[in-house]
């Protein structure tokens, strides 16, 4: 009986929503289905107004009251004007890592004990600081924050152990095409002695002294143009007075003025190419600069209109490069508004056998936003994703207090926020048409192609742009070189034959039955060290340990194999096992010449400033390329190329130099790979051939 009643009142009130009384009569009308309602007025979005007071150094505040969760982030940040650090370009970089490091009340160690047993985060910037608490330890977190940003200690151990981290990560990333490609695009676009073009080298680094981290400290980390934005379960005055406590002793500075360089695009579009001799893929991009600030009246339409170009998933460029054509993973574009200069800027990784079509299909998506109107369905598809991702957003107390600092800097009506949606949905199909003409630059751009030269090239020049080339470090330079053709009658087995008379003779080379090899390698700041032991045909144990701990070790007896990592073992994968399975020989060019393996030779091409023959092996279903240098006969690189979980190529490397001899056999000392998709350079510091194993070293 009480399950009848229930469904009764379910069903009249389902039916009870479905009508609809007219003011004045008893007639119901029901609601034509067919008809899709209008959407209402954009919500007003209140992120929260904050009370705000000013200390006497000029130190701004600005609290925002939230007592829905019982936490609460700060966030200090100086507005300085982007200052040039000219030859001595990554101390501020020195200074970020630096700072946080223990105060003058407080040791290194302890302090981050501190942190950790509050159950809080504190982050530095070279001119920041920010943390996240709860609000019952708050007032204890921010002092920590206050007294790392006051009063730190810049000992000569840690100066030299930063200098150490920062110029691990400039070789790291020296190989690396990403990296190379952003730090040039920005030298081209705002100039070598622009901040913004600016780039940390292994010269400007060492050129950096302690006296020098010290001196930009006390120049630059002043209250003068300093906010502070503390968001989160706290009451006004008494945050006011914790902060009086805390930086009222924060003494103002006098910085010093540098007036920017001026900023121009070229005079018509034009192709400026980054050789990169080991890449396997490519970036290429579109940049230009441009004037957009966000209290333009064109900065909401700009937001649209990146968003339909290359902002997201379904824009423009990334439907037309990854969904259509499957050039890359995703491509994007960007202008991000920036009171001194900003960026318009699109890019995207791609096969090196693409790069002129991703040039082609990505000036296409641009004159396309340009010059066709955006139909009506995809412009408000779009305002619905962004408005939804704004929203979502402002339940973040740290968006919260990115929002109120953004009003505060860039000068921005009190409301900015309050009625962005407003402004969001505002933008008109005519609008996304103008500002796409007026800031996405194909006229007076940069098409920049950071790439294997000797392989792209030819392509490339078919597209009619001037072409200027340029080093990794944004340097004019030469053309290079494109591959030249294979002298009549050398076949893979004559280069083949040259190797091995090159590495001691074929006959010594299968004479080794064991080898047993040890290398150390840097990663992430730590000291690896890689023992390799391996035995006719095809038995290998690696063991991969971290200050002198094991931390990885990979197994295989010939027929089985296994993982283990932190003392937890796994059955190595079917097709890895397969592989090991399948070999004959501990070298591999031994095996060239067997019956499964298909060579060819493509051409001589320059790398690394070697000439080398580069030759393409098929053999059960992959896909390998070796590099003999010409003059010396041993093998330079080798690139393995495999299929992904999506199908597409993955490329790994490797780089062979350094070559000695061991026992009458050429050995390379020094060899450069990726591992975990970081680049690594590995030394050998022993190898042993011969050595009789016993039967626990494969199981």
């Amino acid at each position: 009986m009480r399950t009848k009643t229930i469904y009764l009142l379910v069903t009249a009130l389902v039916f009870t929503g479905c009508v609809v009384t007219q003011k004045g009569s008893q007639k119901m009308t029901e609601f034509d289905r067919n008809i899709q309602p209008q959407p209402g007025p954009a919500p007003r979005i209140n992120p929260g107004s904050p009370k705000t007071f000013t200390l006497a150094n000029g130190l701004r505040v600005l609290v925002v009251e939230n007592h829905k969760l019982p936490r609460v982030s700060a966030s200090l940040q100086i507005d300085n004007k982007p200052v040039p650090e000219g030859e001595k370009a990554g101390v501020f970089a020195v200074l970020r890592n630096m700072l946080g490091n223990g105060t003058q009340h407080i040791s290194k160690d302890e302090f981050h004990e501190k942190v950790d047993f509050l159950g809080a985060s504190i982050y530095y910037g070279s001119q920041s600081a920010r943390m996240q608490s709860l609000s019952k330890f708050f007032p204890e977190v921010f002092s920590l924050m206050a007294d790392g940003a006051l009063y730190p200690v810049f000992t000569q151990e840690e100066f030299d152990k930063q200098i150490a981290h920062t110029l691990d990560g400039i070789k790291s990333g020296e190989k690396n095409v990403q990296n190379i490609a952003s730090r040039v695009e920005n030298t081209l676009a705002y100039g070598k002695n622009h901040p913004f073009g600016e780039f940390m080298t292994e010269k400007s680094v060492k050129n950096i002294k302690l006296s020098d981290v010290r001196n930009v400290y006390r120049t630059y980390y002043k209250p003068d143009n300093a906010y502070l934005v503390i968001v989160g379960d706290v009451d006004f005055e008494s945050t006011k007075d914790l902060v009086t406590r805390e930086f009222s002793g924060w003494k103002r500075g006098h910085l010093p003025e540098t007036a920017l360089p001026e900023v121009q695009n070229v005079p018509e579009t034009e192709l400026d190419f980054i050789d990169m001799p080991n890449a396997s893929q490519s970036q290429v991009s579109v940049v230009s600069t441009a004037k957009l600030t966000m209290n333009d009246e064109d900065y909401f339409p700009v937001l649209i209109a990146n968003q339909i170009l290359g902002g997201d998933f379904n824009s423009y460029l990334n439907m037309n490069l990854r969904e259509a054509h499957g050039y890359t993973y995703g491509a994007r574009s960007s202008l991000r508004p920036n009171r001194y200069i900003s960026k318009f800027h699109t890019s995207a990784q791609v096969r090196n056998s693409v790069v002129d079509s991703t040039v082609v299909e990505t000036i296409k998506e641009i004159q396309r936003i340009r010059n066709e109107k955006v139909d009506a369905t995809t412009l408000k598809n779009v305002k619905a994703g962004y408005a939804g991702k704004f929203v979502m957003a402002v339940e973040k107390p740290e968006t919260v207090a990115r929002y109120a600092l953004n009003i505060a800097i860039n000068q921005l009506p009190e409301d900015f926020y309050k009625t962005y949606l407003e402004k969001i949905n505002a933008v008109s199909i005519a609008d996304v048409q103008r500002v796409a003409n007026k800031y996405f630059n194909i006229d007076n751009a940069r098409i920049v192609v950071t790439s294997k030269g000797s392989e792209v090239i030819p392509a490339l020049e078919k597209l009619g742009y001037t072409i200027h080339y340029f080093d990794k470090y944004g340097n004019p330079a030469q053309k290079p070189e494109i591959p030249k053709t294979i002298p009549a009658g050398l076949t893979p087995e004559k280069v083949l034959d040259t190797y091995f008379a090159a590495m001691g003779g074929k006959t010594r080379l299968e004479a080794v039955q064991t080898l047993e090899q040890v290398y150390e390698m840097h990663m992430q700041g730590m000291l690896m060290t890689q023992k390799i032991r391996m035995q006719k045909p095809n038995k290998m144990a690696m063991e991969t340990l971290i200050m002198g701990q094991t931390s990885f070790k990979m197994v295989f007896d010939g027929t089985n194999g296994y993982m283990e990592q932190m003392g937890v073992k796994t059955p190595m994968q079917e097709e890895q096992s397969e592989e090991l399975k399948s070999k004959k020989a501990l070298f591999d060019e031994l095996t060239l010449t067997d019956a499964s393996a298909s060579l060819s030779m493509e051409g001589i091409v320059s790398l690394n400033g070697h000439e080398v023959y580069k030759m393409i092996i098929l053999r059960d279903k992959i896909k390998q390329i070796k590099y003999f240098d010409t003059k010396t006969g041993l093998l330079i690189r080798d690139e393995k190329i495999g299929k992904g979980l999506d199908g597409k190529d993955i490329i790994v490397p490797t780089t062979y130099s350094g070559y000695k001899p061991v026992e009458g056999i050429m050995f390379p000392y020094t060899i450069e790979t990726k591992i975990m998709g970081q680049d690594v350079e590995m030394h050998l510091k022993s190898i042993k051939l011969n050595t009789v194993f016993s039967e626990e070293t494969f199981q």
